[in-house]
């Protein structure tokens, strides 16, 4: 909106500083007005939900007798809270963001088709007594369908034409540095420009300067389930972890900041080549949301910190997961969103192992209960504890992550 505006007030003679369209002041904006936001609307929205009586659905004392009498006092504490911080991050987007821009509605689209998800799975838990929510099932037909739609967009030109209009769907590109050798001259670096699916077509790890695959002919399809393995993991692992107060919503400000450092340096050609990594025109727009998504989480922790008055919920755990997954697919990023978020890969595969053991082991169990944030309260460690040594550990692998731009 803010571009659209000066644009206007530009051709009109209207003289306005060159700093509003800068990504960086953009980014300082969006983090600012939804961390505002969040903390303003909190008391209200916390009350509406209380009116509402949108109580928080606990694990029953015969499956969970212990963790049931740890988290006793929270019964009554109102769910849905991920309702004000996706609002909050959505009027950053609309105030801050180009809206010409294909990732701004990429990342809008992630936003509010996973939230209401997440939304469906609230409601349910709340209206009918004894409910788990929408089956695990349907959930993983509307995040993997969803995933699929982005995959297909970025990865098979027919689709991509299809949906790609003059303003507002024009596919993103990019541009690698590479060596040329003229003969008897010396080597001269150069820029070359990447289509849509050529960029994304190449898979990077941290600490590693150059591709280290290139998915090509028939490996495309192997391309198209990592995008919807990324999505949707990314998705559920950040709903696996919203289990105790303030600690989804802390290691998300870290992995959300991380990523944004790596999208601000890929939309600057000359500090791309600099760190010698892929230029992607345009992804200062994804650092501008992950701004605004680490200043709604910060604002939100205002009320979520222990003892919490209220929770995300699946509305924004599923939705605040598929957008860090979404921007990590369009960075070419996603192994490093597995390094920076350490923590969420760790509470999924938790989850993933303590089923397979009990359903192959003759119904042995790895870990006293999962997640993992929950097998060491059941160990004895505070929540507070748990949830401060967590963020601990998700900041350490932040540092390394951003480590990685020079070691490599």
């Amino acid at each position: 909106m803010l571009l659209l505006i000066v644009e206007w007030l530009r051709a009109h003679s209207w003289k306005v500083p060159t700093a509003f369209t800068y990504f960086s002041t953009r980014m300082i904006l969006s983090a600012g007005t939804a961390l505002l936001l969040c903390i303003f609307l909190g008391p209200r929205f916390i009350k509406k939900l209380y009116e509402l009586k949108i109580g928080q659905s606990l694990r029953g004392a015969e499956e969970c007798p212990l963790l049931a009498e740890l988290h006793g006092k929270k019964k009554d504490t109102p769910t849905m809270g991920g309702i004000l911080i996706l609002f909050s991050m959505s009027v950053a987007l609309l105030l801050w963001m180009d809206l010409t821009n294909i990732f701004t509605w990429m990342l809008f689209a992630t936003t509010w088709v996973l939230g209401c998800v997440g939304g469906v799975d609230d409601y349910l838990k709340l209206r009918f007594k004894n409910s788990k929510g929408l089956k695990a099932r349907k959930k993983m037909v509307c995040q993997v369908g969803f995933s699929s739609l982005i995959a297909l967009y970025l990865l098979y030109p027919g689709f991509t034409s299809a949906l790609s209009g003059k303003k507002y769907f024009r596919p993103p590109t990019a541009k690698e540095q590479i060596v040329l050798h003229p003969p008897g001259k010396k080597p001269v670096v150069a820029m070359e420009t990447l289509t849509t699916q050529q960029y994304m077509a190449q898979i990077y790890l941290p600490f590693f300067k150059d591709p280290v695959f290139i998915w090509e002919g028939w490996w495309r399809v192997a391309s198209f389930l990592l995008i919807v393995l990324v999505i949707t993991g990314t998705s559920n692992a950040v709903n696996l972890t919203d289990g105790l107060d303030g600690l989804a919503a802390g290691c998300l400000v870290m992995v959300s900041v991380v990523l944004a450092l790596f999208a601000f340096f890929s939309n600057h050609i000359d500090l791309a080549r600099y760190l010698n990594i892929l230029y992607i025109e345009g992804s200062g727009e994804i650092a501008v949301y992950l701004f605004a998504l680490a200043g709604a989480g910060l604002g939100f922790l205002w009320y979520n910190g222990y003892p919490a008055q209220v929770f995300m919920g699946d509305t924004g755990s599923l939705a605040l997961g598929g957008i860090i997954g979404v921007s990590s697919v369009l960075l070419r990023r996603e192994v490093l969103l597995a390094l920076v978020g350490g923590i969420f890969v760790a509470e999924a595969m938790s989850v993933i192992l303590q089923v397979w053991s009990y359903r192959y082991r003759n119904k042995k169990r790895i870990f006293l209960i999962a997640p993992l944030h929950h097998h060491f309260e059941y160990k004895g460690w505070p929540e507070t504890k748990v949830v401060i040594r967590f963020w601990i550990i998700s900041l350490l692998f932040a540092i390394i992550a951003v480590a990685s731009l020079k070691l490599q």
